[in-house]
């Protein structure tokens, strides 16, 4: 693989999308990430959890390699509007939303194969989410993503950076392992009120 492969961004038509079930056990082996728990709960936890309707995952192949290259899993959530930053507690106030909480699908966990990092792969999984999100609104309505990131000392590996990048804010700073962040889905939703 020259420079030039390893710079080129992996593009969504080169990729295949398809919900974790039996017949992948075996390709979910050979996933590898610097985050070990993330492989851990791929292997371990991640079918387990989708049999008994708590989350669901997504995996993510190279369609001309067959490779895994990523996978992300999804359940619904809510977002606390107490703890969401005031500035943005307050304009649902004045707009008359007095809800302790408001809808949210939450990113349980996104992880890329090492071999795939810096391919563009978590933002197209990010544009993914989106849109199962604007999927669910039309349905039952969802008004933000939420997540917790991941945190590294390496700042190259440290995910807030990636998801402040994509439009994350923080919900609630904390000095531990994981930082919850959350992402008003009203810019990309709103035009689905009237219909």
């Amino acid at each position: 693989m020259d420079e030039l492969d390893k710079l080129r961004k992996i593009k969504a038509e080169e990729l295949r999308v398809e919900k974790f079930g039996d017949v992948h056990l075996e390709k979910i082996r050979a996933f590898c990430s610097y985050e070990p728990e993330l492989v851990d709960f791929l292997i371990e936890d991640a079918l387990n959890q989708q049999k008994r309707k708590i989350s669901v995952t997504y995996l993510w192949f190279k369609r001309d390699t067959d490779e895994l290259v990523a996978y992300i899993t999804l359940s619904p959530d809510c977002v606390k509007l107490k703890k969401i930053n005031e500035g943005l507690s307050k304009r649902f106030r004045e707009k008359g939303i007095n809800y302790k909480s408001l809808p949210a699908l939450k990113i349980g966990r996104l992880c890329v194969d090492n071999k795939f990092l810096n391919k563009g792969i978590g933002t197209l999984m990010i544009q993914f989410v989106i849109d199962i999100a604007r999927q669910i609104s039309r349905l039952v309505g969802c008004r933000f993503l939420y997540l917790d990131a991941k945190r590294n000392p390496d700042p190259k590996k440290d995910a807030i950076h990636f998801y402040k990048k994509m439009g994350f804010d923080l919900y609630k700073e904390r000095d531990n392992k994981e930082t919850p962040m959350y992402m008003d889905l009203w810019p990309v939703i709103s035009e689905l009120t009237d219909k």
